[in-house]
């Protein structure tokens, strides 16, 4: 696990170290929504070349949390309420799509890999690892809905939740949230080796929505009125 540095007189070395220091400001909300990101400063901040500087802007906006405008550079991305409802929409509805496909109860050896990786999600928690979090967070949903067993259904949750990053990401930095999170890990595992469909498909609708909310809170400052 790389260590990731702020201050010049403690330069990031990496890209990678770069993209995760960067992936923190925005869910601990030291950039704003709509904030841009000047590539000058960039450089000087992590003692870094132009192209490193601008290869970690196209891979964060891969993940969904860099918007590019032609001519005017790359900016924090920032969703309309609209669009944050629709989105949301659409990943609740792919969400019970896929769990209704699930073949219940799966294998022992599945719900051991899920009890692992939310065990790793909970330990970075504690240790206050919110690039792990972020990681394990992705891998436990991952390995959940691919028990659809339809690729191209997984790839699209896998799609939608890079758009959501942006949105998801506020829930990273709130320690409540962040608790309710784990718990609803563990719901999530009970219910799958337990067989219990309709409690599934409740909790995969209940799992997404405090990002949402919290994001829209949040963000209503930034917006004009």
């Amino acid at each position: 696990m790389p260590t990731v540095m702020n201050d010049v007189d403690d330069p990031v070395t990496t890209p990678e170290d770069i993209r995760q220091s960067l992936e923190l400001d925005l869910v601990l909300g030291r950039l704003s929504p709509r904030e841009r990101l000047i590539e000058d400063e960039l450089m000087s901040r992590f003692n870094a070349k132009r192209h490193v500087i601008r290869s970690v802007l196209t891979d964060l906006e891969r993940n969904g949390l860099v918007e590019r405008r032609p001519n005017k550079g790359a900016y924090v991305r920032d969703y309309a309420p609209d669009e944050v409802e629709e989105l949301y929409d659409l990943r609740a509805s792919l969400h019970s799509l896929a769990v209704d496909r699930f073949d219940l109860p799966p294998s022992p050896a599945v719900i051991a890999m899920l009890n692992n990786i939310a065990a790793s999600h909970e330990n970075a928690v504690l240790r206050d690892d919110l690039a792990d979090v972020i990681r394990f967070n992705n891998d436990f949903h991952d390995v959940f809905f691919d028990l659809c067993g339809n690729r191209f259904l997984s790839e699209q949750i896998r799609n939608l939740a890079s758009a959501a990053n942006a949105i998801r990401s506020y829930r990273i930095g709130d320690p409540e949230l962040l608790k309710q999170a784990m718990r609803e890990h563990r719901e999530m595992i009970d219910a799958l080796a337990a067989g219990k469909i309709d409690v599934l498909r409740s909790l995969v609708k209940k799992h997404i929505v405090p990002s949402k909310e919290l994001y829209l809170r949040d963000t209503r400052a930034f917006r004009p009125v």
